[in-house]
């Protein structure tokens, strides 16, 4: 039993150290979009020609490289650890936005940013403590497969269609939760896609529908990412952002992935509280005054009232 356990040990180890190390890597890089993004032409919001003009931004191209380097680590941390077990770590992305924004800023942590932060990682280590995320199989019955992530798409396909129809003070908010679905549902089929590699090589990944959907919710996502940049502080858009994903992406790795928690009456609240924590700290450091407002914020909101 030793050799195991001490097997299982540096597996959740290696996951704790791949999640935090992608965390850092998002964090990073969605300040840098969001330096860039707020310079876009509104002409551009949720359009694909916002993509083409930032790709022209230096600092931008920057920001994407740290996400790019972020989602691959996350992949690696998803192919040796349970969806219920990364997408928390992943959340602890903030902390890093929040420390180069802080940079940026010369603003103090204060009470708030203290508060943001023990609320953060305590409700991320209760949720993990108290639900033991473990795995097993897969639910292969593929009509539950596409009504959860039917229900996820579907409701980032309301949201999105309410941002672009108010593009006011709210669209921002619901663009980064639409985004924060769709990236929760692309958490979880990267998984698959790993496991389909891992199980038949090449041939069995390229022949599943799962690594274009990887593709194609990725591009929707980083749209939808980059208008609510564009548009609005990174204090309106990251929170959200950071709050959806893991919340949707633990459903899906319960919901067909197969992963399991602890569901006893005392584990539940646990659990209950610590994403009710991870909730609460990432609004507080999300509207940390150390976030960036924008230099042209007024003048952009001016701009999308209707004349």
């Amino acid at each position: 039993m030793a050799p195991l356990s001490f097997e299982v040990r540096s597996v959740s180890v290696l996951v704790l150290v791949l999640a935090v190390s992608a965390a850092f890597c998002l964090g990073i890089g969605f300040v840098l979009q969001q330096n860039a993004a707020q310079h876009a032409p509104l002409s551009d919001f949720l359009s694909p020609r916002l993509l083409l003009d930032l790709m022209h931004v230096r600092r931008w191209l920057g920001g994407i490289g740290f996400m790019v380097v972020g989602m691959v680590l996350g992949a690696v941390a998803l192919a040796h650890g349970e969806l219920s077990l990364v997408e928390p770590l992943l959340a602890t992305n903030l902390l890093f936005a929040l420390g180069l924004s802080r940079r940026q800023t010369k603003q103090p942590l204060g009470r708030q940013g203290w508060a943001g932060l023990a609320l953060l990682a305590g409700g991320v280590t209760a949720f993990i403590v108290a639900g033991q995320p473990t795995g097993g199989d897969a639910v292969t019955n593929p009509l539950r497969h596409w009504v959860i992530i039917g229900v996820m798409v579907g409701f980032a396909l309301l949201l999105t269609t309410y941002a672009k129809q108010s593009r006011l003070s709210a669209a921002p908010v619901l663009l980064s939760l639409a985004a924060g679905l769709l990236y929760g549902v692309q958490d979880a089929l990267t998984r698959v896609s790993g496991q389909r590699f891992s199980e038949g090589g090449w041939p069995e990944l390229v022949t599943g529908w799962q690594p274009y959907a990887v593709l194609a919710l990725g591009v929707t996502g980083l749209v939808l990412v980059q208008s609510a940049f564009e548009t609005a502080p990174l204090r309106m858009s990251l929170p959200a952002l950071t709050a959806a994903q893991p919340l949707a992406g633990i459903v899906c790795g319960v919901g067909f992935l197969g992963d399991q928690l602890r569901t006893d009456t005392g584990a539940l609240a646990w659990e209950a509280a610590g994403l009710a924590a991870v909730v609460l700290g990432i609004v507080l450091l999300g509207l940390h005054p150390a976030m960036p407002r924008g230099s042209a914020e007024a003048e952009r909101q001016r701009d999308l009232q209707p004349h």
